[in-house]
């Protein structure tokens, strides 16, 4: 045991001993028991001290004697006993010297005490001592403790129940101060939680068995406080049958607010607070829910009227409650909450109000129960939304202070006092007027004529230090720069009347106080900006703890951006739920806040309480747009702008619609429209907070003009109050400290700061910054002096906002640059609106001066605003007002030049990318049409040449791109002024420049060359495109190694395609310069076309050699085709029309040059020349072409399409081409190409992959093997092909027309062309040539042959006569065609089955003789036969009839045919070919028609030609017709043979009368020859022929053995027709082959009766003829050639009777006999005759008839 405990226990010892002795010797005499017991205590008191070291645990164990003599003396009532007791019994208390039994008897003594009402403060005292010290006193003991301490409260001494109250609280605290002893006690042990809720819902004596023996006496004390204040009797607390109720929630609220621990460990007690106390709080709030009141009486209107004390108690309570408890009593939060919202409401009464807004002050500023509201109600879907609600009653209280002002609150207008103390006055007014200088007034809120004071209730609570404290724990005072600043400065500089006592600490007031005036809107506002920073807070600390964890994790920090104001990153990683309630936190309360702070705002009259509103909105808008919230973000932005312009400018400027939400102020009033009007800032009014007294902020200090927008124009002067100013500068911090998550915001920012500058008469000076004006624009404007020293300010914090723009991030920049763009853009429609163009009033060039600024300062990262900047720009540069388009110029210039002056790492000239990106913009400006920008544009360009020029190591392009942006509409002196500046160029720098820029010369050249300006100016191009090429082969050795070097810098210059290979540097040079010729070369005008298409060729043709193998495929694919495709396209598209063809010049043109059709023609004739002619020249390098067959189709395809035109220039000039180009061989290269090789400069070096090759004199690599080009010119393919494309030209090209007129047909040059190119061609297709291919050509030869002539022509191509007719040029090539294909046949076993396709070729051509062919339905003239014997006046009116085209002489080209037809078939008779397909046979049918015209034919000389060949072609092909073994096919043919000579020997076409003897003899003697023909070639083989043929041949020879005159005319006496020896040839014939007088002859039988019956039948005609003429002639004498014929027929008679007798018997039938009797009677007639010749022949053939009157016995035995 200690010292100092020994000591102490011997002090109570002598103390106890000093105490029993005065007790001995009060009692000696009126209470001996007591005497005796205290005697008896001292002896015991002695004893225990000599027997026990431990004094104290000896004194606990004999407390029940000692205590004794101290309860007996109590027990006497005497108050000095009493008194001696007590002090005794404290003492033995104090040292913790007591049993429980001990104790338990001193507090049945106490009650004793108290219920004589004996020392009642000293009662108290020991029962407080007996409690407080030690834990003897537990249970019912503990209860009666408590109750005497209860009952002694209700006394009616004062003294005694303030000491019992204090005392009651006291113990009810020790008594849970010992659960939390207990607990600490057992902190190791674990909690048994095994009750059940349904045992402690009843109100038993008994406690939870879970609870220790501490926290059961805790329990029981509760729970019989909970039922004492809800009016129910106690269990445990027996003996207390009264308790206030404030008291008893005085009572629980301290439990509540001291001892959380114990209600949050054990569920009893947390079961307890769900079951009693919340119930019993609702309960009591009842009679407040249902009383309303009216707000124009003092009185309830229903139920009873609230009672503040109990109201306070229990907002007491609900406030420990949600503080302290809200962990466990969610839901019954929800239910306080909504009950304070619900007192918020304007029916409550004021003190009610003011008492909510004080416990929702409290808990405005706990964070963690913000976030928990949050959390557990507005983020559940089917939950109050309470935090929301909290903001908005808060904002609806605010509204209605100044709406329906409260009875409470009796605010008259400013100026009218409502108390003697002045109250409600406006402290800066009295009486009316305003108070003198040095007098500050009061901040106050002043709207609408209501004037509310703010007051200071930082001091009525801790509020506000708590929340400083928080302030700085989470260092928000540095992340929100400015924000608490402010706000102290609100606290500590509210002047005026301070309210020093809280509402909820009023617990002595029995009635409501009076609330001062202001109260009540200053606690709500203080309640809004708690709200502010808790959210602000919340988030900002959060998202400053994921910033670092995400820093810690190793990612990197966005570029110019912090926390507070760009957390896109941080977002992105965030637990989506934490997102998620920061969203919640700011949606469920930004209306609200918003709401009331904008109301606030406005009718704020003090700088520092509108400081802190516009501090409170950037905070909201900052966190807003930290998360996204665009929406909420740009309210509050919106709210910002709005005030900082005058109330209606702002509705037109920023179209601000009247809101729809809880803002329930504006659904009662309007702003009136005098509150713009100056003289209503200045004078009073009523409806405005301008006017209100006392307020110096809405006092006007600048006047200016308004700006132009898309709603219109505002009439009159704009004026900005000093709260506008303050607001501006607001809005300007907003952008600089938190530009970041502005985002779409910007726009709106940087259009009030523009409506601002405008009206405060800032513009744009040099460098984009804003300047004061030097005069005022209008008369209205006006500055006021302090203004005028703020507006240099304002320019710089203008500036400053710009130029911190580069410490914003890259998506924040865009947003910025896109919000300027958009606001020009703007401006630049409201100028074409408003005619701004005009020139009396200039638009606003705030957006353009700030994007040049934007882009100045941010010159380090160019790549991110360039584009969208400099694009912009030059959108401002086509505006049509100069002053706009000026500064766009000025601006892209500016910025131009400044980034070429910028410092880049790596620097500038070795940057290609970024320097051509900088130099775009001064080539775009290229495309305006305005001359004052090409000016800028130009002069811009040469600052850079002087200043730049030596590091423009990649900018040539750009700069040659912007001298060549040659444009027709730039007017012939800018276009003369770049063209000088080229030629400086290309004279000056052209060795200095990268050698990739030499390409770039060449298309500005060509470009120049292009313009249609200045004629001179092209041609003078095409020159200097000669003169570069001329260039390039000199430096070729240094300007080939440059461009390998620089091949990695050049972009495009290589033109072949993916699939070719890459063209080296050099040649892509050269590529280019071939390509921008090609341009040329379809200019539209002539002269260029044909400067640029002779340059070209010739450039290829003197440099070709320097190409490697495989750009030669270039060429053709990108330079050669493509041009070909653009003539066709061009020429086909030109005009035919006379119209303008001479360029507006009054200049003489040839008629085929006359129109744009033939200048076209022009071009496309030398286009396809040329390139005709690189063919034939490179041919070496082209054949060996991967892709020459391809090459070669295409050539031939354009030939095609060209030959096919409808011009004969074209036409002609293409087969030319097509001539040219079959050409090609497998031949050694031209002396040209050998020379041209030799003359190469031999200092290149070998040919390898990356450099040119070259030709030399020693080593030629370009001349290819022979075997190798013999391989590619075998190839049939490409042959097969251009004898497609011939074939094509020959059938579309003579294709007939359909009508029966054409303008045009195929001239004979084109045709014969056409024909004279086969020949070639043929050779190389022999091979592979069929007989389809014959028909091919048989076609096109047959059309071409058939075109008519126009008549005009005619005279010059037709002959004058037939007889001097010659074959034409067009049929001469269509027989060589002919003979160069009948050659090859002969000589290939392949071809032999084609030869008679040649023969039906042939054959067709001879019919042209007698029948010319047609063309279509063309009607066509045809030349007689007898025009030569015609006089001129008759071929004068043949030339002059309406035909318009006339047929060719095809005579000679038939009678030529006809020849070949018979040379040929000579060798070929006896081919298998010929004889299967009837050659022999068609040859016959085609002769019939001259052989039948005869005389008919359009020339003599054909039917003797077609007689001669016949019988050349039968003498060689009746024989092969007779040969059994190939008779069979010949089977058809001998009709046809028949049928030939009949045509011939009996044509009815009689000889012309105006024929000579001689001409008849010698046309007779053809006739005699073909009758020997048939003597001798047909006849004797008559056996082997067809018997048809045969009787058909007999009785042409009976014909014509009989020469009767033609005219059926007995007077015809013209006797010169006769055939006489022809007859005589066919009757000895006749005879010849009768064979009566040879030997029978079965076989031979038939021709033999045949000839004797044909005979005597002709004869019997003959005769009967003879007979009926005589008879009708008369006395006339028959014609000689009758009398000549009936001669010749008796006299034949006569020898065929003669034949008869002499001939077997067997050889003449009966018929033949009774034929030749019938002829009798005939003679008999033939008797009148006078005719001694006639006579004398019929006397000779009468005298045959003597053997026949008496025949001969054989005759008679033939006979019968």
């Amino acid at each position: 045991m200690a010292t100092a405990d020994v000591v102490s226990a011997k002090k109570l010892v002598e103390n106890l001993q000093t105490d029993l002795r005065a007790l001995s010797n009060e009692a000696k005499k009126k209470y001996p028991p007591v005497k005796e017991a205290a005697e008896a205590g001292i002896l015991r008191i002695r004893t225990v001290v000599a027997k026990n070291k431990d004094i104290i645990p000896a004194l606990i164990a004999c407390s029940g004697e000692i205590m004794q003599p101290f309860l007996l003396g109590c027990d006497t009532k005497n108050l000095r006993i009493v008194q001696i007791c007590l002090a005794s019994i404290q003492r033995l208390i104090a040292k913790q010297a007591l049993s429980q039994e001990a104790g338990s008897n001193v507090v049945n003594m106490l009650w004793n005490l108290m219920d004589c009402g004996i020392e009642d403060l000293k009662v108290l005292q020991t029962t407080l001592v007996l409690v407080t010290t030690s834990t003897v006193v537990r249970g019912n003991a503990l209860a009666r403790a408590i109750v005497i301490c209860f009952r002694l409260h209700f006394s009616k001494d004062n003294t005694v129940s303030n000491t019992a109250s204090a005392i009651v609280q006291q113990v009810v605290c020790t008594v849970f101060e010992r659960v939390l002893a207990e607990d600490a006690a057992n902190a190791a042990g674990a909690e048994d939680h095994s009750f059940h809720q349904n045992s402690l819902k009843t109100n038993s004596r008994l406690p939870p068995k879970s609870l220790r023996p501490c926290a059961t006496d805790a329990y029981l004390l509760f729970q019989d406080l909970c039922q004492l204040v809800n009016a129910e009797h106690p269990t445990w607390l027996l003996g207390l049958t009264e308790m206030s109720r404030t008291f008893g929630l005085e009572l629980l609220e301290s439990i509540l607010n001291s001892f959380p621990q114990v209600f949050l460990r054990h569920k009893e007690f947390s079961f307890l607070l769900k079951e009693r106390v919340c119930p019993l709080v609702i309960k009591l709030f009842s009679p407040s829910l249902k009383h309303k009141q009216n707000l124009m009486s003092t009185g309830p209107l229903v139920g009873d009227k609230p009672y503040f004390p109990l109201n306070m108690r229990l907002l007491r309570v609900v406030s420990v409650l949600i503080n302290k408890y809200y962990s466990i009593l969610v839901t019954e939060s929800e239910i306080f909450l909504s009950l304070l919202v619900k007192f918020l409401e304007g029916d409550k009464p004021m003190w009610q109000r003011i008492l909510a807004l004080e416990v929702l002050h409290k808990l405005c500023v706990q964070l963690k129960l913000l976030r928990c509201f949050c959390l557990s109600y507005d983020m559940k879907t089917h939950s109050t939304k309470i935090f929301a609600n909290i903001v908005n009653a808060l904002g609806s209280f605010i509204q209605s202070l100044f709406v329906h002002p409260v009875v409470e609150r009796q605010s008259a207008l400013p100026g009218v006092n409502s108390g003697k103390d002045g109250l409600n006055s406006s402290p800066g007014v009295v009486g009316g007027m305003s108070l003198g200088g040095g007098v500050t007034p009061q901040p106050a809120f002043a709207y609408k004529g209501v004037w509310i004071p703010l007051i200071n209730v930082a001091a009525t609570g801790s509020a506000r230090p708590v929340f400083l404290e928080r302030l700085t724990e989470m260092k928000i005072l540095v992340q929100v720069p400015g924000l608490s600043e402010a706000l102290t400065t609100i606290y500590e500089s509210i002047n005026g009347k301070s309210f020093k006592g809280n509402f909820l600490e009023m617990l002595d007031k029995l009635e409501a106080p009076t609330v001062p005036d202001g109260y009540g809107l200053s606690i709500a506002f203080t309640c809004l900006l708690d709200v502010v920073r808790s959210v602000s807070t919340i988030v900002t600390s959060e998202l400053e703890v994921e910033q670092r964890r995400k820093d810690q994790s190793g990612s990197k920090k966005m570029n110019g951006g912090t926390v507070l104001d760009r957390n896109d990153a941080v977002l992105e990683d965030v637990d989506p739920s934490l997102k998620s309630l920061w969203e919640e936190l700011v949606n469920a309360s930004w209306c609200g806040v918003l709401a009331a702070l904008s109301l606030l705002l406005e009718a704020c009259t003090d700088e520092t309480g509108t400081e802190s509103i516009l501090k409170s909105l950037e905070v909201y808008a900052s966190l807003c747009g930290k998360l996204g919230m665009t929406v909420a973000r740009d309210a509050f932005i919106t709210c910002l702008c709005k005030a900082s312009l005058p109330p209606h400018y702002a509705l037109t400027v920023l179209n601000i619609a009247t809101p729809q939400n809880a803002n329930i102020l504006h659904k009662g009033h309007k702003r009136s429209i005098s509150r713009d009007g100056l003289s209503n800032q200045q004078g009073q009014g009523s409806d405005g907070n301008a006017n209100e007294p006392g307020d110096g902020r809405n006092q006007v200090v600048a006047v200016g003009t308004a700006l132009p927008t898309v709603q219109g124009t505002q009439q009159g002067p704009v004026m900005l109050t000093a709260k506008n100013i303050q607001c501006m500068r607001a809005i300007l911090s907003v952008a600089h400290c938190h530009g970041g998550i502005l985002g779409t915001a910007w726009h709106m920012v940087l259009t009030t700061l523009q409506h601002l500058a405008w009206i405060l008469g800032l513009k744009p000076s040099a460098g984009g910054s804003l300047k004061v004006s030097g005069a005022a624009e209008t008369a209205n404007s006006v500055i006021t002096t302090a203004v005028m020293g703020e507006l240099p300010i304002l320019s710089a914090m203008l500036s400053r906002l710009f130029e911190s723009s580069q410490y914003l991030d890259e998506v924040a920049l865009h947003h910025l640059i896109d919000a300027l763009c958009k606001l020009s853009t703007e401006s630049m429609e409201i100028a074409y609106a408003n005619k701004v163009t005009r020139g009396d009033k200039e638009p606003s060039l705030f957006a353009v001066a700030k994007l040049l600024e934007t882009g100045l300062v941010n010159l380090s990262r160019v790549e991110v605003l360039w584009r969208p900047v400099t694009a912009h720009l030059l959108e401002v540069c086509q505006h049509n007002h100069g002053r706009t388009r000026d500064w766009g110029a000025e601006a892209i210039t500016s910025l131009v030049k400044a980034s070429l002056a910028y410092k880049f790492e790596p620097p500038l000239h070795e940057n290609l990318k970024l320097q051509t990106m900088l130099l775009s913009p001064l080539q775009e400006l290229s495309a305006i049409q305005h001359p004052d920008i090409r000016q800028r544009q130009l002069e811009c360009v040469l600052q850079v040449l002087h200043n730049n020029g030596e590091t423009l190591a990649h900018g040539w392009p750009l700069v040659l791109g912007v001298i060549g942006a040659v444009s027709d509409d730039q007017g012939d002196s800018l276009i003369r002024t770049a063209f000088k500046c080229f030629q400086l160029v290309t004279t000056d720098f052209l060795p200095i420049m990268p050698r990739y820029g030499l390409q770039i010369c060449i298309s500005v050249a060509a470009k120049f060359g292009l313009q249609k300006e200045e004629l001179n100016i092209s041609l003078t191009s095409v020159g200097l495109l000669w003169n570069i090429s001329d260039y390039l082969y000199q430096n070729r050795v240094s300007i080939s190694e440059g461009l390998v070097k620089e091949a990695n810098l050049v972009e495009g210059t290589n033109d072949s395609s993916p699939n070719e290979a890459p063209v080296p540097p050099f040649d892509a040079l050269w590529l280019t310069l071939y390509s921008k010729q090609a341009d040329l070369c379809v200019d539209s005008r002539p002269a260029v076309r044909k400067s640029a298409g002779q340059t070209l060729f010739s450039t290829i043709s003197a440099h070709g050699s320097l190409l490697q193998q495989t750009t030669w495929s270039t060429v053709l694919w990108h330079v050669l085709f493509p041009l070909l495709d653009k003539v066709k396209k061009l020429s086909g598209a030109a005009k035919q029309d006379k119209s303008d063809v001479s360029g507006g010049a009054n200049i003489l043109i040839h008629h085929s040059r006359d129109t744009a059709e033939k200048q076209w023609a022009e071009t496309k004739v030398l286009t396809l020349a040329g390139v005709a002619r690189v063919f034939n020249t490179w041919r070496q390098q082209l054949i060996l072409l991967g892709d020459f067959p391809r090459a070669w189709a295409l050539l031939l395809e354009h030939i095609e399409s060209s030959a096919l035109s409808t011009s004969n220039e074209v036409s002609l000039n293409a087969l030319k081409s097509f001539q040219e180009i079959l050409q090609l061989q497998a031949s050694s290269p031209s002396p040209k190409v050998l020379e041209k090789a030799a003359s190469l400069d031999t200092s290149m070096s070998a040919p390898k992959a990356e450099q040119i090759k070259r030709t030399t004199s020693g080593d030629n690599p370009k001349i290819m093997p022979q075997k190798q080009i013999e391989s590619v010119m075998d190839d049939f393919t490409l042959w097969s092909t251009a004898w497609r494309v011939w074939h094509s030209i020959g059938i579309n090209g003579t294709k007939p027309p359909t009508s029966k007129t054409a303008k045009t047909l195929p001239s004979q040059p084109f045709l014969t062309t056409l024909l004279q190119i086969f020949p070639t061609l043929f050779q190389h297709i022999k091979s592979k040539f069929v007989a389809s291919d014959f028909q091919k050509l048989s076609r096109v030869l047959q059309c071409a042959v058939s075109v008519p002539i126009h008549a005009d022509a005619s005279p010059f191509l037709l002959p004058s006569s037939m007889q001097e007719a010659e074959l034409t040029g067009l049929q001469e090539a269509a027989l060589n065609a002919i003979t160069c294909v009948s050659k090859a046949i002969g000589t290939s076993e392949t071809m032999q089955s084609m030869h008679p396709a040649v023969f039906d070729q042939l054959l067709t051509f001879v019919t042209y003789a007698c029948q010319a062919p047609s063309f279509g339905q063309i009607e066509t003239r045809v030349m007689s036969k007898t025009a030569s014997k015609q006089s001129a006046e008759y071929l004068h009116s043949w030339i002059q009839c309406k035909a318009e085209w006339v047929s060719m002489n095809y005579v000679p080209f038939a009678e030529k045919s006809l020849s070949m037809t018979t040379a040929l078939y000579k060798k070929t008779a006896t081919r298998q070919a010929v004889m299967e397909q009837q050659v022999l046979q068609n040859i016959l049918r085609v002769l019939q028609m001259p052989l039948g015209l005869k005389y008919a034919c359009p020339s003599a000389t054909t039917w003797k030609l077609a007689v001669t060949s016949l019988l050349e072609i039968l003498h060689i092909g009746l024989p092969v017709a007779r040969n059994p073994t190939y008779n069979k096919h010949f089977k058809s043919m001998w009709l046809d043979l028949a049928a030939a000579l009949e045509c011939f020997l009996f044509s009815e076409h009689p000889a012309p009368l105006t024929l000579s003897v001689e001409e008849q003899q010698q046309d007779e003697a053809m006739d005699v020859k073909v009758v020997l023909l048939i003597q001798n070639e047909i006849l004797p083989y008559s056996t082997a022929l067809p018997p048809q043929f045969t009787a058909k041949i007999m009785g042409l020879l009976n014909r014509g053995s009989i020469h009767s005159a033609n005219s059926s005319s007995f007077l015809d006496t013209n006797n010169s027709q006769l055939r006489e020896e022809f007859a005589k040839t066919c009757f000895e014939t006749l005879l010849r082959f009768s064979f009566i007088t040879q030997s029978l002859v079965s076989e031979e039988g038939a021709i033999t009766k045949m000839a004797m019956s044909a005979l005597l039948q002709r004869c019997r005609e003959v005769l009967s003829k003879y007979v009926e003429d005589e008879r009708l002639s008369g006395k006339c004498p028959l014609p000689r050639s009758r009398m000549a014929e009936i001669s010749f027929v008796l006299k034949a008679l006569t020898t065929l009777m003669e034949s008869l007798k002499k001939a077997h018997s067997g050889n003449v039938d009966v018929n033949t006999w009774e034929q030749v009797i019938d002829l009798y009677p005939t003679l008999v007639d033939c008797t009148t005759c006078t005719s001694t010749t006639v006579c004398s022949a019929l006397r000779d053939v009468l005298s045959q008839y003597h053997d026949l009157l008496l025949p001969p016995s054989g005759a008679m035995q033939n006979g019968r």
